[in-house]
């Protein structure tokens, strides 16, 4: 686990433990038995420690957190490490990250190859650095830019970390070569002042400020995280305590953190996101299947979805053809297009020479014929099937064999927009959440012709453009709008029962959701509720009024048409739910006109309102939502619930600190969880979505721990 070489006089120490070097036991034992080594060989006058292979070590092992903790300790390895009399260089490459940026600190030097990262991520999991990360690193930077890369996670490259005196050099060429060359360098140096246990944080006497500062923005930027929190105190301490006794401070808050639910769920989490990416499927799966090489691509509709998924695909380096039939559409798309890249310039998170690569890839057209030799098509247009299925027949005929045929429909059956082609294995969908150029999940669908091939390519196609992407079988709705279906609906039925829009978003805000179900509509646009409801019911040869209470048997609320038919569609107007400053303000505010417009509303539908707690709120939102989940596990729509977790995380905002709906599922006990969804089944029996998941009741009833729900476990209890 740690390869030991002598050069010379210098001994080297390569971690070997692909495929990120981490610091599990074996490489902790091996550091160890490696500077014992160097100590006793007379000959040897420096260390060089560094990675094999893509990366320097690049944190702790995090699958050693629930397992009883085996010594050596990663602080007395480091420590160690200092002690020695001969000088001890880092030599980093690839990604140094949280345990390996504290080895690092505990070295005597620190050298970096210029396309180098380093940071401290361990909040991102719900904990702070704590082999000594948050008392080392503010005796370097200081306590700004310390707490900035502690309580943010972000990772810097190193010229940044040069210029804040976290390397001491940056070098290019071979690692191993660089680093004992520099160490040759600092041979027979005194080693005392390199030692960042001696030095003393320089704005120490800002301590108070500065962390006054640091925890009003973590409290608003990361509302309900515990870490960040509690990552503020740790590096203050460092300024503020002598040296040992900060280390007592970080051991205690890290300990806290370790034990917390928020880091168990936010470790849940870390596996989950890497767990998606590895999807089968019949006559294929993520090792056996090969992507298909993609170079020039296609949107067809340049609206608010179109243009969204246009500036992932050029940011990417993807050439695009952005296809609309109306000249003036096509220039606003191409306007906006160029609009959303140069404010992510600004902004500083899209670099200037990928701007300028970006507007050279963008090719406008009107042309269907322009697209023949392209190797993929999302289509973004409406959804209507029948549109759907003519733009798809036409593309059949024009692309070439090789061409993906794409839909981004958020809830149309792949398998039916298939069919409007005779290359059934090479159609897909690619549904991309809004804003598409800012949400993160990427939800690729799977019809029963999609080929593996096909699969591989989107899902590394999603890759590249920085989406976590998840698969899954196409039904209504897929996975991510199926599931929220219940909770949308459950939150108009709500309002007609008695609750306000304020109490019910109040509600999930305080779970940790950034916006509750009316604000989100809000922001959406209400328009759109309105057409999918009278989309769907036209599907079904019902033409919906105001005063429909039923469709096909089952509940519905007209709520929507009622706002509809207001003008209030949300932001955009300046009202929906709430009332706005101006049309496409921010700031909602509860307005008296939807209340009445609610309370005259339920009073021709004939539905008495009452008081509705809080707990019956939550339960009535979550609870629909994690019974469907069950049922899509039980359909293998989704293959495990990991699935499911994270395209509510990265789809609707779901808090990583609470897992997912099945995490938090398995928190609150699924027993209990299938008492009160019997409960309302009983109460509601004309909403079908309360009818309770057999999986669910299977899995309660036999106490099935969460790592065996998957599909297809139904049929083996």
């Amino acid at each position: 686990m740690v390869d030991y070489s002598v050069h010379g006089q210098v001994a080297v120490f390569e971690v070997n433990n692909p495929p990120v070097n981490a610091f599990s036991h074996k490489v902790r034992v091996g550091l160890d038995r490696s500077i014992d080594k160097a100590i006793r060989d007379t000959n040897v006058k420096a260390i060089v420690i560094c990675g094999k292979g893509r990366t320097f070590p690049a944190g702790a092992d995090i699958r050693e957190f629930d397992q009883p903790h085996k010594e050596p300790w990663l602080t007395g390895v480091f420590e160690k490490l200092e002690k020695t009399t001969k000088p001890v260089v880092a030599a980093i490459h690839g990604t140094c990250l949280g345990g390996g940026l504290e080895c690092a600190l505990f070295c005597h030097y620190r050298i970096a190859q210029k396309t180098a990262r380093v940071g401290f991520p361990e909040v991102q999991i719900g904990i702070l650095p704590g082999a000594a990360g948050t008392q080392r690193l503010p005796r370097l930077t200081g306590l700004r830019v310390a707490m900035d890369m502690i309580t943010s996670g972000r990772h810097i490259l190193a010229p940044e970390a040069l210029k804040y005196g976290i390397i001491d050099e940056m070098f290019t060429g071979d690692v191993i070569n660089a680093g004992i060359k520099f160490a040759k360098s600092v041979m027979n140096k005194p080693l005392e002042d390199r030692c960042l246990k001696n030095k003393t944080v320089k704005d120490a006497d800002q301590a108070d400020q500065i962390a006054d500062e640091f925890m009003s923005l973590v409290k608003r930027k990361y509302k309900g995280f515990e870490a960040p929190i509690d990552c503020v105190k740790a590096v203050k301490a460092s300024a503020t305590l002598p040296y040992r006794e900060g280390l007592k401070a970080e051991a205690l808050y890290m300990q806290k953190l370790v034990l917390s639910g928020q880091s168990a769920a936010q470790r849940y989490a870390f596996f989950s996101e890497r767990a998606v990416s590895r999807w089968k499927i019949p006559g294929g799966n993520f090792q056996t299947a090969k992507p298909l090489p993609i170079k020039s691509t296609a949107v067809i509709g340049a609206g608010t979805m179109g243009t969204g998924i246009a500036v992932c695909l050029l940011n990417a380096g993807y050439q695009v053809y952005l296809l609309e039939q109306n000249q003036k559409f096509l220039e606003n798309g191409v306007k906006t297009i160029r609009g959303i890249i140069e404010g992510s310039v600004r902004l500083g998170k899209t670099p200037m020479a990928v701007a300028q690569k970006a507007a050279t890839l963008l090719k406008p057209t009107m042309k269907y014929e322009d697209l023949a030799d392209v190797d993929l098509v999302i289509e973004a247009v409406y959804e209507n099937l029948s549109l759907k299925r003519e733009i798809f027949s036409k593309l059949d005929k024009l692309c070439k064999p090789t061409t993906l045929l794409c839909s981004n429909t958020s809830s149309l059956d792949i398998n039916r927009i298939g069919t409007a082609t005779k290359r059934g294995d090479k159609v897909a969908g690619m549904h991309f959440f809004a804003p598409a150029y800012y949400m993160r999940l990427l939800e690729n669908i799977h019809s029963t012709e999609t080929s593996p091939t096909t699969v591989a390519t989107i899902m590394d196609v999603g890759r590249k453009i920085g989406k976590v992407s998840v698969l899954v079988k196409s039904c209504q709705g897929f996975l991510a709008n199926r599931m929220r279906g219940p909770f949308s609906v459950e939150a108009y039925f709500l309002l007609e029962e008695g609750s306000t829009p304020q109490e019910v978003d109040s509600v999930m805000e305080n779970l940790g959701m950034p916006m509750g179900p009316f604000k989100t509509g809000d922001l959406s646009g209400l328009d759109i509720g309105y057409k999918i409801q009278t989309e769907l019911a036209k599907s079904k040869g019902v033409e919906l009024t105001a005063d429909s209470k039923f469709l096909m048997g089952e509940r519905i609320s007209t709520l929507t048409r009622t706002m509809y038919d207001k003008g209030r569609l949300g932001r955009k107007t300046g009202k929906g739910w709430y009332r706005y400053e101006k049309p496409g303000g921010k700031l909602a505010s509860p307005d008296e006109e939807v209340m009445e417009l609610i309370k005259d509303h339920c009073m021709k539908a004939g539905i008495q309102r009452r008081n509705i707690s809080t707990q019956e709120i939550l339960e009535r939102l979550v609870y629909s939502c994690i019974n469907e989940g069950f049922k899509i596990l039980e359909e293998g729509v989704a293959a495990t619930p990991e699935d499911i977790d994270i395209s509510w995380i990265y789809g609707f905002s779901w808090p990583k600190y609470l897992g997912g709906p099945m995490y938090y599922a398995n928190r609150i006990g699924l027993d209990k969880i299938y008492k009160r969804i019997c409960y309302y089944h009983e109460n509601f029996p004309y909403s079908s979505h309360w009818i309770p998941s057999r999986l669910l009741q299977k899995l309660s009833e036999n106490k099935v721990p969460m790592n065996q729900w998957c599909s297809g476990t139904d049929s083996k209890l």
